[in-house]
């Protein structure tokens, strides 16, 4: 099998750079594809072209816009099951996973076009006489786009697209662990006919190219997806680097609330899926189940038995149900947790507290009974195949519970109570709130966001995004 060699793409030229190695989670040994990792001169350069490009890309048709997202949409689509492979030998996603993953990055590119012809300002009336009064947008400029290693295509898609679209300049740095997704990306966009400079794509360490981003006065924006750690760093340096606008997604310690009255068979539905698929690598992942104490006992054994059924493999292989971890580093901070919570007094029913190297890095789903709200595995995001559940007497406590976290991106709730479930959406602290389905899933045209940690500047996503890559403009004209 040939390995593809990716370079970083700074002002329409591909640029070499040190060469690094790429690597498949499920076979460990196996060399998915290469990459040229940029430094602070490269990652500079691209800040540049950006810069010089986005004054003409702003000044261009909408019709060139639209036309370029369709394009790049359209060559997404048509090779779906191509960049499916790729994606799910590189980051460990299942094949439907993978493949579900690249169609939502094509269509989100078209959405995107089709949104270009959406209202784009509003006319009020003014105060003064003989006075016309107007909100215009505008681009915000230049964007630095930081996007995390588990949703490869996906994120890169729902920032790309609507910065292009609304007259933006990009420079993207992907995460380090799937550097081919975005590599081919490049390639689509470029081969679509972008403009040099208005794309630029650089492979890198944060500490490095991240941070030159955050620091160059030429970029006027972050968007960032990642850990809340390295989330309050983005917010810092774009503070105190030329006041940059930024918007952080930080992830979340998602709860799903069973109450007494809940089917059964919907609860166990969707804690597996919240809590264990994807591998547990999603930010929207059910890490809490805080059940009822009337059904609490039927549901954990029925979970228990249903998450130990769960076959993980090869993410190509069509009878697997879960994928392998990441990288040996989230693997073993997996691990860690799973006995942080033993040591805390909670008590793994299904899965397993050991781990063998043997199987490479993979990792048995666990479910952890007997815990507390106030133990780490309850409060940190583990950001694994890690759920613990937590006992209440009655829907007030269940509301405290889920409302008491740091973090407020996804919450659901099981109930077959209309009453419950409205007051359940209305009161829940989070921007996400789900009724009898999983905590994770989310569509393109709805925004996508949370609260308190989670979050942090406009949502993502659907016309929302349009806050963060404009700049609204009040115009007075006098008659």
């Amino acid at each position: 099998m040939t390995v593809e060699f990716h370079r970083n793409l700074v002002g329409g030229r591909w640029v070499d750079g040190d060469r690094r190695p790429n690597t498949n989670p499920a076979r460990p040994d196996e060399l998915v594809s290469e990459y040229a990792q940029a430094g602070r001169e490269t990652t500079r350069a691209a800040v540049e072209a950006a810069r010089a490009a986005q004054p003409a890309w702003a000044r261009s048709a909408v019709s060139e816009r639209m036309a370029l997202l369709d394009r790049i949409g359209v060559a997404i689509l048509a090779r779906v099951d191509e960049l499916a492979v790729l994606l799910a030998r590189e980051e460990g996603k299942l094949l439907a996973e993978a493949r579900g993953e690249v169609t939502r990055a094509g269509q989100t590119f078209r959405y995107y076009a089709h949104q270009l012809l959406q209202p784009a300002g509003e006319v009020y009336a003014s105060t003064r006489p003989d006075v016309h009064a107007e909100v215009r947008r505008r681009p915000l400029g230049v964007v630095g786009l930081i996007t995390p290693w588990n949703y490869p295509l996906a994120i890169p898609a729902w920032k790309v697209a609507p910065a292009l679209a609304y007259g933006n300049t990009v420079v993207l740095k992907p995460a380090e662990l799937v550097p081919a997704s975005a590599g081919e990306l490049a390639r689509i966009i470029v081969d679509a006919g972008v403009p040099p400079g208005v794309f630029n794509l650089v492979f890198g360490p944060g500490r490095e190219v991240g941070e030159e981003l955050l620091t160059a006065p030429e970029v006027d924006g972050i968007s960032f997806t990642g850990g809340s750690t390295t989330g309050g760093q983005v917010a810092r340096q774009c503070l105190a680097h030329g006041n940059k606008r930024f918007q952080l997604e930080m992830g979340g310690k998602n709860p799903l609330v069973v109450l007494d009255d809940a089917d059964l068979d919907v609860a166990v539905a969707c804690a597996l899926d919240g809590s264990f698929f994807s591998t547990g690598q999603r930010c929207t992942a059910s890490s809490r189940l805080i059940v009822q104490s009337g059904i609490h006992d039927r549901f954990v054994a029925a979970l228990a038995e249903a998450t130990d059924a769960l076959r993980v493999g090869d993410p190509l292989d069509p009878a697997s149900q879960l994928g392998p971890v990441v990288s040996p580093e989230q693997l073993d901070q997996n691990l860690d947790y799973v006995r942080i919570g033993v040591a805390e007094g909670a008590t793994v029913v299904a899965g397993a507290a050991e781990h063998s190297r043997a199987a490479g890095q993979f990792m048995r789903p666990t479910l952890l009974a007997g815990a507390g709200n106030d133990m780490r595995v309850a409060r940190e995001e583990i950001f694994g195949p890690v759920s613990c559940v937590i006992r209440v007497d009655d829907p007030d406590e269940a509301i405290a519970v889920a409302n008491d976290t740091p973090y407020g991106l996804s919450a659901g709730i099981v109930t077959t109570s209309l009453a419950a479930a409205e007051r359940f959406k209305r009161e829940a602290r989070a921007g996400l709130v789900t009724v009898n389905l999983p905590t994770a899933g989310t569509e393109l045209h709805l925004p996508f966001g949370g609260t308190g940690a989670s979050n942090h500047g406009p949502r993502e996503q659907g016309g929302y995004a349009r806050d963060f890559y404009t700049v609204p403009v009040t115009c007075y004209t006098g008659w």
